[in-house]
């Protein structure tokens, strides 16, 4: 984890308000009872909690194109740059596979071997940025253009992929590209990585000044991203013989994208009011989202409450998703200052040490 001044606050913001309605959501989905799921509030819920992923894609490929940018002002040759990002995909596939083998031996009395090689989000990020770490040997001016044609591409391509014959294709492999409602395929979640890219190498390229009016170019073109991809949805007839808007669509992608897009300047507008050495409970989770993911998913969908699973009532999940992310926020609070915690403990066998030995 960075230095505190080193970090971003307003993407540390997006991270945590991404973090937090990822939290509400799956509580929601594990805890409430199966014949309260077509009300209106676990609609609610579900319609927020599935913006996450996409935001977690997207500010991965921000973060990814700063690697690239920094690397490239410091001089560094195309093999280095190119060498850098591929250790950061295989950080993440680590981690995918490392998070998937805390679950299974956490439940391997009830869990298949096969769950060791479920492709979850982690593993689409490794594989996005596997894919994307070509992207390294060129220029930051260029990867403005390059990454945003490659995430229309990704999305426009996903139907297509949706409707080839896989039969004879390993199912892992499936797993890994083609689009699906139980794994976070290639096609389309990936799209969200080049175009945070396109987006993190625009930034990368302004001065402080510029900020502000690029900021206000990224909302006015969030929001008609957004209207026009809706209105190109309902458009007949789709060049698509077979397109399905909830899993394969490339309106739902450009949609989401343009929801970011609102989400990235509303969360820098807000921080002008916050001082980058204020303390907010939103930018906390940014700081720790992928210890909140690991740990909040063990919790919710683990054994440790299984006797709670789809028996709870909407107000008793509402209270169990305001206990989830205060638990997950004092984690959070833990680990960024383990050091203090560490020493206050140290500290206080040490007087316990004295007190007993009588010193």
């Amino acid at each position: 984890m960075k230095p505190a001044s080193q970090r971003i606050p307003w993407l540390d913001w997006v991270r945590g308000f991404a973090a937090v309605t990822m939290l509400q959501g799956h509580v929601f989905q594990s805890f409430l009872r199966d014949d309260l799921r077509g009300g209106g509030t676990y609609v609610l819920s579900q319609f927020v909690g599935g913006m996450p992923p996409a935001v977690f894609l997207f500010l991965l490929g921000v973060t990814f194109a700063f690697l690239m940018d920094s690397q490239e002002r410091k001089g560094f040759p195309a093999g280095t740059r190119l060498f850098a990002a591929f250790k950061r995909s295989g950080y993440l596939f680590a981690a995918a596979f490392a998070f998937r083998l805390q679950l299974w031996l956490f439940s391997f009395d009830k869990s298949p071997w096969t769950d060791l090689f479920r492709v979850d989000i982690l593993n689409c990020m490794g594989l996005a940025l596997l894919v994307l770490s070509p992207m390294a040997v060129f220029r930051t001016v260029e990867r403005i253009r390059l990454c945003a044609i490659l995430g229309f591409g990704i999305a426009i391509a996903s139907p297509f992929v949706s409707n080839v014959n896989w039969s004879g294709v390993p199912e892992i492999v499936q797993n890994y590209v083609k689009p699906s409602y139980q794994f976070f395929g290639f096609f389309p979640w990936a799209a969200f990585v080049p175009f945070g890219m396109s987006i993190g190498s625009i930034l990368r390229l302004q001065k402080p000044a510029d900020i502000p009016t690029t900021m206000q170019w990224f909302g006015w073109g969030g929001v008609a991203l957004a209207f026009a991809a809706y209105a190109l949805s309902s458009l007949s007839p789709s060049i698509y013989t077979n397109s399905d808007f909830w899993l394969n669509s490339p309106a739902l992608i450009l949609i989401k994208t343009g929801v970011v897009l609102i989400v990235i300047v509303f969360a820098w507008i807000w921080n002008l009011r916050i001082a980058p050495t204020d303390w907010s409970w939103v930018r906390q989770f940014g700081l720790t989202s992928l210890l909140v993911y690991w740990v909040h998913v063990e919790l919710v969908y683990g054994r440790w409450f299984g006797y709670l699973k789809s028996q709870l009532t909407v107000g008793q999940t509402l209270f169990a998703a305001v206990l989830t992310i205060a638990l997950m926020l004092g984690l959070s609070l833990i680990r960024t200052n383990w050091a203090t915690v560490k020493a206050y403990v140290f500290a206080g066998e040490s007087g316990l040490e004295r007190r007993v030995s009588g010193d």
